[in-house]
């Protein structure tokens, strides 16, 4: 199991610009059950990187474990460090989605951005992946296929 250093640490500084060797893992003490763990990040906040202005989210990050799982602290500390980070919504969604399959390696994962809107317009990009050879692999496929076939009526944001 790797040493947690950051929860319950009273001095975490937040980091302000994109850093994603602050996740940390720890043991998935059920490995050979498949279940979904999903986080709901309501304050997702990063940069446009042409004007500079602020994009403000809600992620849903959810992901079926193998063998390691993301600490909370840890992904809030992670999340918050986009901040300051200059990027297109797409690309913020894939480089989360990346940086926590090189993390854990786990069975499946998604991550969807619904960004509120600017200029009339909200994105809400969505990402997943299943890891190659498994069963998984065919379920990130049809969820993709299949993804928001019903989308809500938005007039929440």
């Amino acid at each position: 199991m790797s040493k947690l250093s950051l929860l319950g640490d009273q001095s975490v500084r937040y980091l302000t610009d994109y850093s994603p060797h602050i996740l940390e893992t720890f043991e998935n003490r059920h490995p050979d059950n498949n279940y979904f763990v999903k986080f709901n990040c309501p304050e997702f906040t990063s940069l446009c990187p042409i004007t500079g202005q602020p994009d403000f989210a809600t992620l849903y990050i959810s992901y079926v474990p193998d063998t390691k799982m993301v600490e909370s602290k840890s992904l809030k500390l992670y999340l918050f460090s986009f901040r300051n980070h200059g990027d297109f919504h797409e690309d913020c969604i894939n480089i989360i989605m990346k940086d926590l399959i090189k993390l854990m390696d786990p069975k499946y994962i998604e991550v969807w951005g619904k960004f509120t809107p600017r200029g009339g317009i909200s994105i809400d990009p969505y990402a997943n992946y299943g890891k190659s050879g498994t069963k998984w692999h065919d379920v990130a496929f049809n969820r993709l296929a299949n993804h928001d076939l019903y989308p809500e009526k938005v007039d929440n944001r």
